[in-house]
């Protein structure tokens, strides 16, 4: 199971602030158990089979809004599946949710599927297998695939594809060999070979964020706003972007540069992409113009809107919003809201991602949205 530490960053009526929550997939893998999910679903096979493997249910564009979304639609048949099961689930609050949302990123909920046979033989037509060899050195000082820290971790594989490029330059130039260029998927598939030979695929995985309050300073000592016009020009750039994506194309613009890039530290990178990717990630910001009329043509209004049903009024408040916090309102309310909605003979909202994600940016815009 990969280890994952995620900033999950909410939006208030005042903007975007600083990171709220932490979000453990350690913490979110034992949730998983103790909310008796695993009874019905599993993780890659781990658990149980009467509902969907939620890590075989891979989306490039799942985000945390459509991850509230798919919980939302799905939570009646859930709250019926788990009567019939004289299931008793634990509490979901805020933290709880956002730990399950990183346990199902761990498990590569994001990532585009691989094919190890394609990535062996991108292994060698882009000449890796010239210098590398899988389980011994063929070279002397250059590394086997088995001791590759990035194989765990996407991140520290980022690191160490960039502060590779310096030699890979000069081994090229000495074999008269093309740069080989990347795409995503290509390093998907060479990750998921590597990630299957006999040397390493009993290797656990490690994936982490930080807060990133270091990455303005890293991103100016390395040069990067030298080319790139500060912040906004390079995190429009990986918008919505895997990290594999990020990844091959780091590795490309490398052959593009006009002198050795500046290496980086060991955690440098980290703090990099938790600045610029990760922060933008799970912020998931949508429309608030868009979210008034979801607002509206979902019928929240109608319970929401109006004091004598006793809901509590949601947009134009101080509570800021986040796809963890819909999670946690639903668990908690949920059954209540299907009970008032069937009452009222309204049926019970479905969202796609955008949607969610829309509603959630006008709840924390209130007024302003209009």
């Amino acid at each position: 199971m990969m280890r994952l530490l995620l900033i999950v960053l909410a939006s208030t009526a005042a903007g975007i602030h600083a990171a709220t929550l932490t979000a453990d997939s350690a913490r979110g893998e034992r949730l998983f158990e103790s909310l008796s999910c695993i009874q019905c679903h599993s993780v890659n096979g781990h658990g149980g089979h009467v509902a969907a493997d939620l890590g075989r249910r891979i989306d490039r564009n799942f985000t945390p809004g459509t991850l509230a979304s798919t919980m939302w639609n799905h939570a009646p048949t859930m709250w019926a599946a788990m009567s019939e099961r004289e299931i008793r689930a634990g509490d979901l609050d805020e933290q709880a949710a956002a730990d399950l949302f990183a346990y199902f990123y761990s498990a590569r909920f994001f990532e585009k599927p691989g094919d190890a046979g394609r990535g062996k033989r991108l292994f060698t037509e882009h000449a890796c297998a010239q210098c590398h060899g899988l389980a011994e050195p063929i070279k002397p000082g250059v590394k086997p695939v088995s001791q590759w820290a990035g194989l765990a971790d996407p991140i520290a594989l980022t690191e160490g594809m960039w502060n590779h490029l310096p030699s890979m330059w000069a081994a090229l130039e000495v074999k008269r060999v093309r740069w080989p260029q990347l795409t995503g998927q290509d390093l998907t598939d060479l990750l998921v070979y590597m990630r299957n030979l006999p040397g390493t695929r009993e290797n656990g995985g490690v994936f982490e964020t930080s807060v990133g309050t270091k990455g303005e300073a890293i991103s100016k000592s390395k040069g990067c706003f030298s080319c790139h016009s500060g912040y906004a020009s390079l995190a429009d750039q990986i918008k919505g972007r895997t990290l594999t994506e990020i990844a091959a194309a780091m590795w490309n613009h490398g052959s593009s540069m006009r002198t050795a890039p500046e290496p980086f530290a060991s955690g440098e990178m980290r703090e990099l992409l938790s600045y610029l990717w990760a922060r933008q990630f799970f912020e998931d910001a949508g429309d608030a113009g868009r979210g008034e009329r979801v607002f509206a043509a979902k019928h929240c209004a109608t319970c929401h809107n109006d004091a004598s049903t006793g809901a509590a009024k949601l947009a134009g408040g101080q509570r800021s919003f986040t796809g963890a916090t819909m999670v946690s309102a639903l668990w908690h309310h949920g059954p209540r809201m299907l009970e008032q909605m069937n009452d009222r003979r309204i049926r019970w909202p479905r969202f796609d991602g955008r949607e969610m994600s829309n509603l959630i940016a006008y709840l924390n815009a209130g007024d302003r949205a209009k």
